[in-house]
């Protein structure tokens, strides 16, 4: 181990932008959705087989939200799928200056 102090990089609330990820407020989106998808099948304890029944939406779909499997998902579609399991789906947009956005902060220990 060494003596020289940890930095510490507080994040900014979206992991794929803090990685420098293609589009990553949609990535963003998409997963905080898939994980609302997963609670829902979790709270119902639904089988994929079972939320495929009461959704029309494949079971292959719904594996594939599971495991964070979400390049073949849009934005839309995962809100039409927490629609079919009697979800409603609000969304507020704020827009603002990339420079009012702070990059991520630092600190030393």
């Amino acid at each position: 181990m060494t003596d020289e102090p940890l930095e510490i990089v507080r994040g900014s609330g979206n992991l794929f932008a803090d990685f420098a990820y293609a589009n990553a407020d949609a990535e963003h989106l998409k997963a905080t959705l898939a994980a609302e998808i997963i609670g829902v099948l979790d709270d119902r304890a639904l089988s994929v087989r079972k939320a495929e029944e009461l959704t029309a939406i494949a079971a292959a779909d719904f594996s594939r939200i599971r495991q964070a499997k979400l390049d073949r998902f849009t934005i839309d579609r995962l809100m039409t799928i927490l629609n079919r399991l009697d979800k409603d789906v609000d969304v507020k947009i704020t827009v603002r200056s990339r420079r009012e956005n702070s990059a991520a902060s630092h600190m030393s220990l």
